[in-house]
């Protein structure tokens, strides 16, 4: 019987198959090239190698500890604690400072040849007479001691304790040999943590003008290199000590991959403290910029920081009066109006948009991430696990004083696979979206003919590929009487809170050459409509302050819809992203008055809706 049933197995399989669809197979095709897997990620961290992070207490936490925590290990803190994620990172940028890189350590530990230099031998001495103990700062009996070693090191000091902001301006080390051994110590150690697959360690660095500096107020950017240590170890980092004029580190970049031949980008940090020089439309000399500005800064700048613990940077209500969640993690509010026009993410892509049709090159053409900003060495971006902006901030009784910073934010990548090609690829393409900490999961696509079943669909994705463009895309060819469709789902963290609404945001420039924008409710939870002026009612609110705790009773794990801009005229210039909004749920100063027995005082916020933005779809009349 045996043999009889092999011989009909073998007939049968020299049977002819019948033709078929590709789309009639059973399995999915074996050479699908488009993303289905998203992947967390912060491009935006400092160790102890950071001047200013060692200088605010970060002492003993490694760019080896980074790596280890983000990957899910249990490391400790310097209040003593024991430290970990709940859920391990993707992907991790290892941002130092490139000024001073490394020499805080390298004195610590008494390096020779940082001590051949002036600048060393003078920051030992004074490390030496002005020492941080940072664990019994923040496990002192009082306030105070903490209080004053943060007022020591504080811009605005004038005590010893502050000597390393000199490190922006006049305190340099530029010994080739010794920033030559520190930046191989930091791509051995991406090298030693980078897991294609499982883990992804890219190198880089932070380009990092002073707060203070008239011409470059916080015009900070991330390095990202593409490539291992054979590629990005050719070149130094480069540091304001090189130039202060981010059109120079353009020409860096630019030099990289023309003569080492690897690729590298560069990411800008939320501008909401950039005294309005982050999207101003005049170059670092004053002129008004031009095409060729807005074509390198276009090229180089693919990806734009939106959310960090620095506050929030979508927008601002005196820029987006009628936006009723504009008003979210807000700093420097009594700033000028004009001033925020040329700091928030929202008002540049309108101003791209504009300058578009006058130079014929969109310069604010930038996908949306969050990353942290942490000097702490630990990439924590959830509320109930919120490490502080400095090692000074981590977790005590006393650090609610420090309440206007946020926990925020991460990045999210849609890419093929966990590895540096497959996630900086994706990068430059813009398929990528910004979280305050969620990790809700969120698809968008924009084409012209979605179907509203189709946002039900289980192959949501292969029909956003097959019919549209993804986040960071373009719309053009309107077809005549058509409108830009967008195809949309998002779904909650799978461990975190419900969602209150799903947003269309939509900027664009008319025919008098004004800028518009316009917010859509297009999905919202618990079955509400909106009325007859457009408004909707609140979710509601489950939080439980005083316990730190809330429910999902309210809200909805996911929320979907295809839909058509209302509003389209095709000879005009838009961009649509999604912004995504939880149920309310606590902020981290309710978990610390939860922990330490706190009664804080009314000023200081504990409740929050977590939210997420989208890289936007451009339409682009042709």
């Amino acid at each position: 019987m045996k043999r009889a049933h092999t011989v009909i197995c073998l007939a049968l399989a020299l049977l002819p198959l019948p033709l078929v669809a590709e789309d009639d197979y059973y399995s999915p095709p074996a050479d699908r090239t488009h993303p289905i897997n998203v992947y967390w990620g912060d491009t935006h961290l400092h160790t102890y190698m950071s001047v200013d992070a060692n200088g605010m207490g970060n002492r003993s936490l490694s760019p080896d500890v980074a790596y280890r925590f983000a990957k899910g290990e249990a490391v400790r803190a310097h209040n003593g604690q024991l430290v970990r994620l709940r859920r391990p990172l993707d992907f991790l940028v290892v941002a130092d400072h490139a000024v001073n890189l490394g020499v805080m350590p390298r004195v610590q530990a008494l390096d020779p040849l940082i001590l051949k230099t002036e600048v060393g031998k003078r920051w030992l001495q004074i490390l030496r007479e002005n020492p941080i103990h940072t664990g019994e700062l923040l496990n002192a009996d009082s306030p105070e001691p903490r209080r004053a070693a943060i007022a020591a090191t504080s811009t605005s000091s004038d005590q010893p304790e502050r000597f390393f902001w000199r490190a922006w301006s006049t305190d340099g080390v530029t010994d080739p040999a010794f920033r030559r051994s520190v930046w191989e110590e930091v791509c051995a150690n991406a090298e030693r943590h980078n897991d294609p697959g499982n883990f992804t360690a890219f190198i880089g660095y932070e380009w990092t003008p002073s707060t203070q500096d008239p011409k470059s107020p916080n015009l900070h950017r991330n390095m990202i290199f593409e490539g291992g240590a054979e590629e990005a170890c050719q070149v130094l980092p480069f540091s304001i000590h090189d130039s202060k004029n981010v059109e120079d580190l353009w020409a860096y970049l630019e030099d990289y991959e023309e003569r080492i031949g690897g690729k590298v980008l560069a990411i800008p940090h939320n501008g909401n403290l950039s005294s309005g020089a982050m999207f101003a439309l005049t170059d670092y000399d004053g002129n008004p910029i031009d095409a060729d500005y807005a074509r390198t800064r276009a090229r180089w700048e693919p990806l734009y920081e939106v959310t960090q613990y620095k506050g929030d940077g979508e927008t601002h209500p005196l820029l987006s009066p009628t936006d009723e969640f504009a008003d979210y993690e807000t700093w420097r509010p009594d700033t000028p109006v004009e001033q925020k026009r040329t700091e928030y993410a929202r008002s540049a892509l309108k101003l791209g948009l504009a300058k578009k049709v006058e130079l014929g090159i969109n310069p604010f053409k930038f996908g949306m991430i969050g990353s942290t900003d942490a000097h702490t060495s630990l990439s924590t971006a959830e509320e109930n696990n919120f490490w502080g902006k400095t090692s000074l901030m981590e977790p005590s009784p006393y650090r609610t004083s420090s309440w206007i910073y946020s926990a925020s934010g991460m990045a999210a990548v849609w890419a093929t696979d966990n590895t540096r090609n497959a996630l900086f690829t994706a990068m430059r393409r813009k398929e990528t979206y910004a979280t305050t900490g969620t990790r809700m999961i969120v698809r968008l696509f924009g084409g012209w003919d979605f179907e509203a079943t189709e946002a039900q669909r289980h192959d949501l994705a292969e029909i956003g590929y097959a019919k549209g463009v993804p986040m960071g895309g373009d719309l053009t060819q309107a077809p005549r009487g058509g409108a830009p469709t967008l195809l949309m789902r998002a779904a909650k963290s799978p461990d975190g809170a419900n969602l209150d609404r799903m947003q269309v945001i939509k900027g664009w420039r008319d025919k008098q050459g004004e800028l518009h924008e316009k917010i859509y409710d297009v999905a919202l939870s618990d079955g509400r409509t909106p009325d007859r002026s457009g408004a909707v009612a609140p979710v509601g609110n489950t939080v439980d302050v005083e316990n730190a705790t809330y429910t999902n009773s309210i809200g909805d794990p996911e929320l979907a819809r295809v839909w058509k801009d209302p509003d389209f005229d095709r000879d005009e210039l838009a961009f649509y992203y999604v912004r995504v909004i939880e149920i309310p749920t606590p902020r981290w100063t309710a978990y610390d008055a939860k922990y330490y027995g706190l009664d804080l005082p009314d000023e200081i916020p504990v409740i929050t809706q977590e939210r997420a933005y989208t890289s936007p779809i451009w339409y682009v009349p042709e």
